[in-house]
């Protein structure tokens, strides 16, 4: 009886002695047991999605993820679907038919070994991974360009050949990936959807594949059926636009960003936020009234009014003169910070150093509201007065002698809120920055400022292990100390794209393929990169609800000419020049 899967199937060479080879394969390589297998199950003549529906209960697999995945592919447009490779055949029957029923338009470029099954092979465009140089490839691979620039959708595994044990990584990893994903992702509108298939084949495979690398293709057919009771999780990151990436990054740049992006999903890099240190949230005060706030903020000297604009006055002044106000400060922090899981659960945020820090602020004159507010701290007089316990940040990082605090007067910045209505318009932050650059101009012995953006922990761990990876320097880390840590380790395989490319100027992808709600770099964050902010260590604010915090320094007479004259104002040569 003629096999119904059967090597024959993609090599159907009619010659005895090939016959005869391939009657010796078929029986070597598990093929022989597979057909079996096949007829058990009247398998023969399957639609592809019957059969792939067969073909994962006969192994009896444990599919994890799989609404999940199904709910991250755009239905419309083009798109690029890539993942890693570990078993080398089952992952790409399991995906296709998972991706196939939200994309019926799916196509997946696979190896031509996957042909043994005749009633699946309408699924894939073919090549052939032990030979990429091979031109037969070339048709394959300009099939997969017109399918996605025709908005199709495609899924393809870049690094081309089954993942294999890597000493240099002293484990299991991939090939690298293939620059045809960067040329794919770079075709107008397309999206990118990253996927990693955790598991692995058996030892065996292995040990084999480490005496000649060719061999652990022919037993591929093995591993697939060796696989049955196994659990195959599959994590599937956001859907990245092709906008979204780096135009700067060429193909073989966006194919190793492409394969970051999937790894980026592996499961086993995860990190659980410890649990709230607050457990009950006290009632907000009551604000404080609208006549006692314009009784203290009138009787300010003339110089602490830094600005008006459109509405808005923007002041600094004491607790000393401005109780009242204060305390409404500290009442709205309480109600911003809460918004952001970073509240402190009482009934206003405030501490000692209210007393000793400068506060600048923002009023509508409309409405006689405060709208936002900054806490700044002038080291000169703080370390006089106190010694190292006057600054806030003392509690979160150990500054060494090369660390600026130590060596100029600076302002330690902190504790930035803008009121709800404000956060959405460029107006706000705007307002601050307009603040803190006549504050400069009054006071220009404070050359630099330096504080921290809090982090959300809304944010996944993994984001904010990537921004601190992505923004901070080793020459800049080495001036500071974080008491207490973010005990996160890297993931190696971004460690390695570090490496090659700007992780900075990449984490958009990788907060777009990781946060569910579109969160991105924490706009201070932006703004302080404009200013030409360092960024210096990554610390945990324990009396801030464990709130991670990014420390940075921006020397603001460095900063670009542009942003100094809209701050700073017209005297702001006079500044510079200082």
């Amino acid at each position: 009886m003629q096999p119904a899967i059967s090597i024959s199937n993609i090599s159907p060479n009619t010659h005895f002695a090939n016959k005869l080879f391939i009657w010796f394969l078929d029986r070597l390589l598990g093929i022989k047991k597979m057909d079996r297998l096949y007829r058990q199950h009247e398998m023969q003549g399957l639609s592809k999605e019957a059969f792939s529906d067969r073909l994962i209960q006969i192994l009896k697999l444990d599919i994890q993820g799989a609404e999940k995945l199904k709910l991250k592919i755009p239905k419309t447009g083009p798109v690029v679907i890539a993942s890693n490779h570990p078993f080398g055949g089952i992952e790409g029957v399991i995906l296709a038919r998972l991706i196939g029923e939200v994309r019926p338009d799916l196509k997946v470029l696979a190896n031509k070994g996957l042909g043994i099954f005749r009633e699946i092979s309408d699924y894939f465009i073919f090549t052939n991974p032990l030979s990429p140089n091979d031109p037969k490839n070339g048709p394959s691979l300009r099939q997969c360009v017109k399918h996605v620039q025709s908005q199709g959708a495609l899924l393809i595994f870049p690094a081309g050949k089954v993942s294999y044990y890597q000493k240099a990584k002293s484990g299991i990893s991939e090939h690298v990936w293939n620059k045809l994903v960067g040329r794919l992702v770079s075709i107008d509108s397309c999206q990118y959807v990253p996927i990693f298939v955790n598991g692995e084949n058996s030892k065996k495979f292995y040990r084999i594949e480490r005496i000649y690398f060719k061999l652990r293709m022919l037993f591929l057919g093995r591993e697939l059926l060796n696989k049955t009771g196994a659990k195959i999780v599959i994590n599937t990151g956001n859907s990245v636009k092709e906008k979204q990436f780096d135009k700067q990054l060429n193909h073989t740049d966006k194919a190793m960003l492409c394969r970051a992006l999937s790894y980026a999903q592996d499961r086993r890099w995860r990190y659980q936020w410890p649990a709230d240190m607050v457990t009950e949230q006290l009632p907000i005060i009551d604000e404080i009234q609208t006549s006692q706030l314009i009784k203290e903020i009138s009787a300010l000297p003339a110089n602490q009014l830094l600005l008006e604009n459109k509405g808005y006055s923007v002041y600094f002044g004491y607790q000393s003169q401005l109780p009242l106000v204060v305390r409404e400060i500290a009442r709205l922090r309480e109600i911003v910070f809460r918004m952001h899981n970073e509240g402190s659960g009482q009934a206003l945020d405030t501490d000692r150093y209210d007393a000793t820090y400068t506060h600048l602020f923002i009023l509508d004159n409309e409405q006689k509201k405060i709208v936002g507010a900054y806490r700044m701290g002038l080291t000169d007089k703080l370390l006089d007065s106190e010694g190292p316990e006057g600054l806030y940040l003392h509690k979160m990082f150990k500054f060494r002698p090369s660390f600026v605090n130590q060596q100029e007067p600076c302002m330690e910045m902190g504790r930035s809120f803008l009121v709800p209505e404000m956060q959405g318009s460029y107006q706000g932050l705007l307002l601050l920055w307009k603040g803190i650059g006549r504050f400069v101009a009054q006071f220009p012995q404070y050359r630099t400022l330096y504080g921290t953006v809090s982090i959300s922990k809304l944010f996944d761990p993994r984001s904010v292990k990537l921004i601190e990876q992505g923004l901070i320097d080793s020459q800049s880390a080495s001036q500071v100390e974080a008491i207490n840590s973010f005990e996160f380790d890297n993931h190696i395989e971004i460690n390695e794209l570090a490496q090659k490319i700007k992780l900075g100027e990449q984490l958009t992808a990788f907060l777009t393929s990781i946060e569910d709600d579109g969160k991105d770099v924490p706009v201070l964050a932006r703004q302080y990169l404009k200013m030409g902010g360092k960024f210096h260590a990554l610390g945990i604010d324990t009396s801030f609800n464990h709130t991670p915090g990014l420390l940075l320094s921006v020397h603001f007479p460095s900063a670009p000419e542009k942003l100094l004259k809209l701050y700073v104002g017209e005297t702001y040569k006079e500044y510079c020049d200082w």
